[in-house]
């Protein structure tokens, strides 16, 4: 909810064509605007002024692509208390370059607009790591890998794939739990994997990981999932 001494701050925002405002404040400024993304799911983040506490303020946010003259407005982050917005729809197109920007309105003062450095999804999304199943057969495991989902739609209406927008190598590992032993046990762009030559009657556990060999990036490894060899 608004706060109550705040709703003057959001007439004047609403009425300012009409009436005459007072001057920007510099301490109520948001600080350290930017986007986070992760999987394309971008997400504006912002710091309060220097003047106020988090809750002290209510914010307002725009967006835009490059080259537009027009911002528009974030109609779900009109007027919120939050410290974050999600533009994931308003920046779909991952290709594209995006402006947001954020201001800040309290008790009858205003902050000027602070806006966001230039922001490419396709370049700075960050990699979630892959979905690891296992399955064991007799004395080897299966390895099945799916990247992580994404809000694009293609033009059959699914979810798009990460392999869509980057040529991705898979790394797959397997610790040998008895001995302590961690091994590379493929890297390669083929989501299923089959690792044989396992040590019987031992404990394995597989972990996983996406390389961008464009960016020289990779994921955060995937979470262990273990089994026992017979």
């Amino acid at each position: 909810m608004m706060p109550k001494h705040c709703l003057l701050g959001l007439l004047i925002i609403l009425l300012s064509s009409a009436t005459e405002i007072q001057p920007a404040h510099v301490s109520l400024t948001p600080q350290k605007v930017r986007f986070q993304s992760r999987n394309f799911h971008n997400i504006l983040h912002w710091q309060a002024g220097s003047s106020l506490p988090s809750n002290g303020s209510i914010y307002f946010v725009q967006y835009k692509m490059y080259g537009q003259s027009q911002w528009e407005d974030k109609v779900d982050c009109w007027g919120t208390t939050a410290l974050f917005c999600d533009l994931t729809n308003e920046t779909l197109d991952p290709y594209e370059l995006y402006y947001g920007r954020v201001m800040t309105a309290c008790a009858g003062r205003h902050s000027a607009w602070t806006r966001t450095p230039r922001f490419t999804p396709w370049w700075e999304t960050k990699l979630d790591p892959p979905v690891v199943t296992i399955t064991r057969v007799n004395a080897s495991l299966r390895v099945l890998l799916r990247p992580p989902e994404l809000p694009n739609r293609n033009q059959s209406g699914k979810n798009a794939s990460m392999e869509t927008y980057y040529g991705l190598v898979y790394r797959v590992f397997t610790i040998n739990n008895s001995l302590e032993k961690e091994q590379k046990a493929y890297e390669g762009t083929q989501r299923a994997v089959e690792i044989e030559g396992l040590i019987p009657h031992s404990s394995y556990c597989v972990v996983a990981e996406m390389y961008q060999p464009m960016f020289d990036r990779r994921s955060p490894r995937s979470k262990e999932r273990c089994v026992q060899i017979p």
